[in-house]
């Protein structure tokens, strides 16, 4: 499995358990189109240019701390939270002088925002605008920006509803996981489906229809019959966008390490085995396309002009800048010693609140060549072969094919001209995909 070093120091999760293909005119082998925003051509040094900003919030506090969660996220008394927004402004006050000591480009055009958690919705609504006024003090943000909150369904109280409105939000993403009562219930979510849909309905009322449904599929207790049913409730809901989870079984989480411990606590002997989940997976991946919900990404489907444009700055190394705990960074390097700078915050809230230092990783160019082939394989049209060539040369292209055809031999990859992407398989197995992209031998980058 890939390094989850690895993952948390390029800020973004890369589980394969968490893509029709395209051709090089963008169009789906099966005929539709497909109309995924195509990335913006990278520079010679490979990083993203002439894109916005991207703005990532974290807030980690919770109702209750779900089983299976192995994020920097937990339960904290309500007096916590206005210490903890006073910071993140603060932060974000102080962007431009970051960005300077971190060595980045300040980019000030905004065109995604994006308050992930935790529940972000279990703060109070002033607290919220404090946030979003912070960030529109600092950055031009676009007037179609993006704007995307996290919520965990029966969290949406009346004046937290209107306070989203008023800071601009026009995406919400809820986390419902599972529709089966007893599936949430096991893993310590505690909404109920009349909860979520009761949230939708409130939504789509106050004028907010981009909405995301999260789901996992693993759960405590979940069989063949009972995803169908999640996956039935959530195509009646009429979401614009999915996102299909594999429950992640680690040691970062109480549940993942009951299951590998072999143990009965939080229902984990009830837990599916790899074989069914994946079926649950693939079963999602059919019936959501069918439905006019096209997968763009491993664990992401949209229907057509509805993918997230924030998330998709990660796979397509646009820049981006996140504040609170365990925020991740990416801007383009301002010393031509470094393609780009990658920084984070502290993954402890005691330890972010009382300032702890950010820790930052220079981005090189072999490092830039890995990120190139280790995010962009996430999405469904794959890597541009040609890109990779004009961003780091021909010989690294060259240096990086014997694993290109070893891949394509195995089934995990299909290569149509210039493009290569995951196959169905590959996409089961990304991680061990992934893993051959990194710590690459690229001898001869171009400068």
């Amino acid at each position: 499995m890939i390094d989850r070093a690895k993952e948390r120091a390029l800020g973004v999760s890369a589980p394969s358990n968490r893509v029709p293909q395209l051709d090089d005119a963008g169009t789906q082998q099966d005929g539709k189109a497909l109309h995924v925003a195509q990335a913006p051509r990278p520079r010679k040094d490979g990083i993203i240019t002439l894109v916005a900003l991207g703005i990532y919030i974290s807030v980690p506090f919770c109702r209750t701390k779900c089983s299976y969660c192995n994020f920097a996220s937990d339960v904290f008394s309500r007096a916590v939270f206005e210490r903890y927004v006073d910071r993140v402004c603060a932060d974000v006050t102080h962007s431009q002088q970051i960005a300077s000591e971190m060595r980045g480009q300040f980019e000030h055009e905004v065109d995604s925002i994006y308050l992930g958690g935790g529940t972000p919705t279990v703060l109070e609504a002033a607290q919220l605008q404090r946030i979003f006024d912070a960030v529109r003090s600092q950055f031009q943000v676009r007037p179609d920006a993006e704007v995307t909150v996290e919520c965990a369904p029966g969290t949406l109280a009346p004046d937290v509803l209107q306070g989203l409105l008023r800071c601009g939000v026009n995406r919400v993403s809820l986390g419902v996981q599972s529709f089966v009562d007893a599936e949430a219930a096991a893993v310590g979510r505690l909404h109920k489906r009349a909860t979520v849909l009761d949230d939708i309905t409130r939504l789509r009322a106050a004028g907010i229809s981009n909405i995301n449904i999260d789901l996992i599929a693993g759960l405590p207790h979940q069989t063949a019959e009972s995803w169908q049913q999640s996956l039935a409730e959530t195509l009646a809901a009429g979401a614009s966008h999915v996102s299909v989870y594999m429950l992640e079984v680690d040691d970062d989480s109480r549940l993942g390490r009951e299951v590998i411990a072999g143990g009965t606590r939080y229902h984990a002997h009830f837990v599916p085995d790899e074989e069914a989940t994946a079926d649950f997976y693939l079963a999602a991946c059919e019936q959501l396309d069918a439905a006019g919900i096209a997968q763009y990404e491993i664990s992401n489907f949209a229907r057509l002009g509805s993918e997230s444009r924030h998330n998709l700055k990660y796979w397509t190394r646009q820049p981006y800048l996140g504040f609170g705990v365990d925020a991740h960074s990416m801007l383009r390097s301002a010393t031509p010693e470094a393609e780009a700078i990658r920084f984070s915050a502290a993954d402890v809230l005691e330890k972010y609140v009382a300032g702890s230092p950010l820790q930052s990783t220079i981005v090189s160019r072999a490092a830039a060549l890995e990120e190139s082939f280790f995010l962009g394989l996430r999405l469904n049209r794959g890597v541009n072969l040609r890109d990779i060539a004009a961003s780091f040369g021909q010989p690294a292209l060259e240096s990086v094919s014997p694993t290109i055809a070893e891949l394509v031999n195995d089934g995990l990859l299909q290569q149509d001209v210039d493009f290569i992407r995951l196959t169905p398989r590959g996409r089961l197995l990304s991680n061990e995909v992934f893993q051959f992209f990194i710590a690459l031998s690229a001898p001869s980058l171009q400068v």
